[in-house]
């Protein structure tokens, strides 16, 4: 029987980075997907690519993307982000909860590990259509996020897998990682099924990064609580917790907020899973420039509290607990031309009207009299002394409301106005498997590393909690999980 130096269990960006490290060490290198080739990539494929890290200017920028012409610079101010900027968001949006040596080799690591990626071949483009306005002639890149993979994440996961494959890296799809195997001490392969045969497979390591649980709805019940059953599953059906099962199965230690998850704003008739033909087109967080009501025809939620890239993770989660689980967005024609492109793409639920009266008509499930009156109270609220920017937070304010809107606040009073229906969509969830920050690798109970196990990706606890910075689980996913493929022994 061959024994592999490792195998990881995955094939998404974060068990690539992996493989890619075992190879560039001279690891054989087994990768197995319980997807089919056809659905390969796990989560990774549904993303739209974007990756966060921390650079210090257009020079950096220029050293990830090579292709990028003297004309795009000029018309383009690409800014900063620092790793003290990085830093803050982290500590920020989780509540100061993020592991501290999970958070410092996050960041520390960020910029390198792009690098290292490009070396690899994996292709980077600034995000224009999603992160910069143009403003007196010139994009101006906002929240941090300024850089995302050729192609989203279909290309990532095909730019990788072409990678691995060319570096003597072998990938089986449709063979379900079952346990792992152990001799008493250390995890020794694992068991697997593959065309409904059972059979063993041994290696020195096994690295897992195989997501979070987010597809099990069991789990989600159970973790999460009472509704989130409720939730549509934004990318793989696959990622239904299993390598997080199988280690505390061997003794692992479970870290992290088991309670919390990124969740989004997602279109409302969107289907259970992911849908690779729409991608993450069902997405709809152009928020920050109109309202969010309820069915009762409230606001609850503050739209402009910071950039998008800020408090989109955690909406989803509000958008739930709202009656029905359903919330509207509403637009009115000041600022449609703002909106992102997911808001025109074909399977969208829409209403349109001349009028907010005519509007609310269509608004399914909305009370009208509460959506005019809070549509009044608003409109009177909103500072119109103020600019409006989309690029800064702007201090447009409506203030003296029970829920105020901090930024980005317009009158409701130019029509036509439109109108997007969302429920909540679940992406990963943030409880896991704790790791050791200098290797990746998998700590037991006793906060003893556990001879042969690695992880990296979704199914790693204590990087986020509550919430958390858009773009960086990809570039959380390819920093440990090059740190797993780095360490796994060599026979």
């Amino acid at each position: 029987m061959t024994t592999w130096d490792t195998i990881i269990i995955g094939a998404g960006n974060a068990a690539f980075c992996a493989a890619h490290a075992a190879r560039e060490n001279g690891a054989s290198v087994l990768m197995l997907e319980c997807a089919p080739e056809a659905e390969n990539g796990g989560n990774s494929r549904y993303t739209a690519g974007a990756i966060r890290f921390a650079y210090d200017g257009v020079d950096d920028i220029r050293a990830l993307c090579p292709d990028l012409s003297e004309d795009q610079i000029a018309i383009t101010d690409f800014g900063t982000y620092t790793t003290d900027q990085f830093f803050d968001d982290m500590f920020r949006v989780t509540r100061y909860r993020t592991d501290p040596a999970l958070c410092e080799r996050l960041v520390t690591s960020s910029r390198e590990t792009m690098l290292w990626m490009r070396d690899k071949g994996i292709r980077f483009m600034p995000i224009y259509g999603r992160q910069a306005f143009k403003v007196d002639g010139r994009f101006k890149f906002w929240g941090g996020l300024t850089l995302e993979a050729w192609g989203g994440g279909p290309g990532l996961v095909d730019a990788h897998t072409q990678i691995a494959r060319a570096a003597g890296v072998e990938i089986r799809y449709d063979t379900r990682a079952l346990s792992l195997l152990t001799d008493g001490h250390a995890v020794t392969g694992v068991k697997v099924r593959h065309k409904g045969e059972v059979f063993d497979l041994k290696a020195r390591s096994v690295v897992l990064a195989s997501g979070g649980f987010q597809a099990s709805t069991e789990m989600r019940t159970r973790y999460l609580g009472p509704g989130w059953e409720m939730a549509r599953v934004r990318g793989s059906r696959f990622n239904t917790g299993d390598g997080i099962r199988m280690a505390l199965e061997v003794g692992a230690s479970s870290y992290g907020n088991w309670s919390g998850c990124h969740a989004v704003g997602w279109d409302y008739n969107a289907p259970e899973f992911g849908d690779l033909d729409v991608g993450d087109g069902f997405q709809k967080h152009s928020y920050p420039w109109g309202i969010m009501v309820n069915a009762t025809g409230r606001r609850f939620v503050d739209e402009g509290a910071d950039f998008r890239n800020y408090t989109y993770a955690k909406y989803g989660r509000v958008i739930l607990n709202q009656p029905d689980q359903f919330a509207w967005q509403v637009f009115d024609a000041k600022v449609t031309h703002l909106l992102r492109d997911e808001y025109r793409i074909k399977r969208v639920t829409k209403v349109s009207a001349p009028t907010l009266e005519e509007l609310v008509r269509k608004m399914e499930g909305v009370d009208p009299q509460g959506f005019l009156d809070e549509i009044a109270t608003y409109n009177a609220a909103v500072d119109t002394g103020t600019p409006f920017d989309p690029n800064v937070k702007d201090g447009r304010a409506a203030k003296g409301l029970s829920v105020p809107k901090s930024n980005w606040a317009n009158r409701m009073d130019e029509g036509p106005f439109e109108a997007y229906q969302v429920g909540c969509g679940i992406t990963f969830t943030f409880g896991g498997l704790r790791i050791d920050p200098d290797r990746a690798q998998v700590l037991d109970n006793d906060l003893t590393p556990i001879p042969g196990l690695f992880a990296a990706g979704e199914l790693v606890g204590g990087v986020f909690f509550f919430n958390y910075p858009g773009g960086t689980g990809l570039i959380n996913g390819s920093v440990f999980g090059r740190l797993a493929g780095s360490h796994v022994p060599v026979g």
